[in-house]
């Protein structure tokens, strides 16, 4: 089937404003009478504030106000998307370095910063962990003492426990021919947005509207609402254009605080933070697996059994969901048919971790890919090879009670290998690695979209779905383009308003090309069918003929009308329009583990081809390709941008990226000096990005989701690369130049 619209390289529509400078962000916007609010943040891990002094700040002139916890109502107002457990400032004890303690409020950033350094805060420090060891010990120090939720081990620092599983896993491990068990530790990491956290709260109608870069605008007005005892209705979220986001922007961080400023002074108010302010709000989970698998002697799997451990922050934020949902494919994308998984997300004195690009799932592969390439070296077998004898066809099961299997996974894994030049002749001291990726979206979420057809045969799509970079604004004016008939340049779209658009769970999980894409589809669906109602009854003469709507031109009757014709005929000239309503709702399934079966499996094939130098231990990654199962691509060249982006922020933790503290509780590195990202230098010399187009997928023309997947097996192929070489099994990341050294020295000695 050939299309107009979609599988073609539309530029993005905002990619002129962004290289130009133009594009809105929220750190640019100014209002009338705008207070400018900074954050006091703690220097202490864990510590009680014994007394807070702002008497000189307030002296500063243009403040306004200095807020500390004393000041909100009591109790203290808390939030978070999971429970409320995070108070808008510290309230009496402060749980980690960096956590606010008072915000001054100013008619300048200048003042409000010189305010800062004039509040004096009396601390009792308190013992603190800011390690997965150390906050299991039986003798810690609790992290929220007085927690109490569905998830929580009272009188522990255990977030949550998940257990999932199938099978006698006991069984397998006496009848199974060849066992393997080792420990995989993942990095605490940073998102690094290039735009700051920000976002601008003021009074309206009654309630308060929040311009925010947030991934999730209705889960942000659900949050400020319960927060601040609102109604819905009563909070506004406007979601402005994210400069970088990657799951940190995902969920509310400064914005219940900076409404309820708002509120209280009458005034808007605005708060930005710095960069170096980013590494206290928001962070990925540091991981530990440890993975036991049984093989029989072919290489087959008998059993896995997989124990995770999460180190979360101070407060949940939406760590549960994470160590959850990605634990639930601790056995990665392989037949297993005994199954054990064990699952613990543990409190410490750190930031909070929130959701991050693939969602707990590069810390899971990085585990499960690894230990097949350790499987396969010991078993003597090739570990394409390995794997292929474990991927399940298409229409098998892979998890029990969930979506049968939805691609030609092994097409993906040959491609994978054939670009990278698997078993063909290479040059000494380079080594190759592969690996898989998997990732399950969002389940039983819920999409809506509003289509209107205007009087002139134009289109406006209005979705809740964010615009983070991915492109999405481009995308869903394909998808509708494409389903109504009209040409792209002929649609727009409103995106993300609460006040304006219908309710959308989140664009998060690679989910909106499918879920949205799948209610866009359908609003255009009911257009067409209100437009056949119309064509009947302006032309039937006693019986009813085919009406046929293509490309903009509705045939029926021995007419030929276009969209503007015949809303002209039927309401009259410039009268009326016809709006469509769209709705994709995942499947809810009682008792299911994560809710309900997943849409689609969002599987990547990544291979590595690297060399290093052994006087310094640097890694140099000379061809890295991405292989991903989309079904249908709307767009080839943000596929590619997608799959491009996020393979080199799996190179940021697999090389260099990660988040150290001292013992004392604090963070050493939070600065774009200190905390190390990829820049041009570390690209890869080679980068090919393939797609398996089988139009299989559950979205619209057979489509899949992209974004996430291009990040998830970056790690292990690199690492399985740098073994091939170099002999020696990694099994905690980052590979930095140090680390492989010592590797190194440690081998020769």
């Amino acid at each position: 089937m050939e299309f107009d619209v979609v599988g073609k390289d539309i530029k993005r529509t905002d990619a002129l404003k962004k290289v130009t400078g133009t594009l809105d962000y929220v750190i640019d916007q100014k209002m009338q009478g705008m207070l400018y609010g900074k954050l006091l943040r703690s220097e202490h891990a864990h510590a009680k504030i014994v007394n807070v002094d702002a008497s000189a700040a307030k002296e500063i002139p243009g403040v306004y106000d200095v807020i500390t916890s004393t000041d909100l109502p009591q109790p203290v107002p808390r939030f978070g998307p999971i429970k409320q457990d995070q108070p808008l400032l510290a309230d009496r004890v402060v749980n980690y370095h960096g956590e606010p303690v008072a915000v001054v409020l100013a008619d300048s950033e200048e003042a409000a910063q010189k305010a800062l350094k004039k509040i004096k805060v009396e601390y009792e420090k308190l013992p603190s962990v800011s390690k997965l060891d150390d906050a299991l010990r039986a003798d810690a120090p609790i992290v929220n003492p007085d927690s109490i939720g569905m998830y929580e081990e009272l009188g522990s620092n255990i977030c949550g426990n998940w257990k999932f599983g199938w099978g006698d896993v006991e069984a397998k491990n006496r009848a199974s021919s060849f066992m393997l068990k080792n420990v995989y530790e993942f990095p605490m990491i940073h998102h690094f947005p290039i735009e700051p956290f920000s976002c601008i709260c003021y009074p309206e109608n009654g309630g308060v509207a929040i311009r925010s870069p947030i991934q999730h605008p209705f889960i942000l007005r659900r949050v400020v609402a319960k927060a601040l005892h609102m109604e819905l209705s009563q909070v506004r979220v406007i979601g402005n254009a994210i400069g970088g986001g990657f799951g940190g922007k995902g969920y509310p961080k400064i914005e219940p605080l900076t409404a309820y400023l708002a509120l209280h002074t009458g005034k808007p108010v605005k708060i930005v933070l710095s960069l170096e302010e980013g590494f206290f709000s928001a962070r990925r989970s540091s991981s530990r697996v440890t993975m036991n698998t049984g093989f029989d002697l072919e290489g087959k799997i008998q059993f896995q059994d997989v124990k995770v451990e999460f180190l979360v922050g101070a407060y949940a934020d939406t760590a549960p969901r994470v160590a959850s949902k990605s634990s639930y494919l601790g056995c990665g994308p392989y037949v297993t048919p005994n199954a054990r998984i064990d699952c613990r997300a543990v409190y410490s004195h750190t930031v909070p971790s929130t959701a991050f690009r693939g969602f707990g799932m590069p810390q899971i592969v990085w585990a499960v890919e690894s230990q097949m390439n350790e499987a396969s070296k010991v078993l003597g077998i090739d570990p394409l090879e390995i794997r292929l004898r474990n991927l399940p066809k298409k229409g098998e099961i892979l998890v029990p009670g969930d979506r049968p299997v939805d691609g030609d996974w092994e097409q993906g894994l040959r491609k994978a290998a054939e670009t990278i030049g698997w078993g063909t002749e290479k040059p000494d001291g380079i080594g190759r690695g592969i690996a898989i990726g998997i990732k399950n979206p969002i389940p039983a979420s819920l999409s809506k979209s509003i289509v209107k057809l205007h009087a002139d045969g134009s289109v406006t799509v209005s979705v809740g779905t964010s615009e983070m970079g991915q492109g999405a604004r481009t995308t869903m004016g394909q998808i509708a383009a494409e389903s109504i008939g009209v040409p792209m340049e002929r649609v727009s779209l409103i995106m993300a308003d609460t006040g304006a658009v219908p309710f959308d769970t989140a664009t998060a999980g690679s989910r909106s090309t499918v879920a949205m894409g799948n209610a866009v589809v359908s609003a255009c669906h009911d257009i067409k069918e209100q437009l056949t109602e119309m064509a009947h009854e302006l032309f039937a003469d006693g019986s009813q003929e085919e009406v046929v709507i293509s490309r903009g031109t509705i045939e029926a009757y021995g007419k030929s009308l276009s969209y503007a014709d015949i809303l002209a005929e039927y309401f009259g000239p410039n009268m009326g329009e016809v709006v469509g309503n769209g709705t994709y709702k995942g499947s809810k399934i009682e008792g299911h583990p994560v809710g309900g079966k997943a849409d689609f499996w969002e599987i990547v094939f990544t291979a590595a081809e690297v060399s290093v130098d052994t006087e310094s231990g640097k890694v140099y990654t000379n061809k890295l390709v991405n292989v991903s199962d989309v079904g249908c691509i709307i767009n080839p060249l943000q596929a590619e941008a997608q799959e491009e982006g996020a393979a080199i922020m799996g190179m940021g933790h697999t090389f260099m990226e990660q988040m150290v503290y001292d013992d004392s509780g604090r963070l050493v590195n939070g600065g774009a000096l200190d905390y190390r990202v990829p820049t041009i230098m570390d690209i890869p010399a080679e980068f090919i990005s393939k797609f398996i187009e089988n139009r299989d997928g559950a979205g619209p023309f057979g489509a899949k989701g992209i974004g996430e997947s291009g990040i998830i097996a970056i790690a292990p192929a690199v690492a399985a690369a740098v073994n091939d070489t170099l002999g020696i099994r990694f099994r905690q990341l980052p590979l930095s130049a140090e680390n492989v050294w010592k590797e190194l020295h440690r081998e020769s000695k």
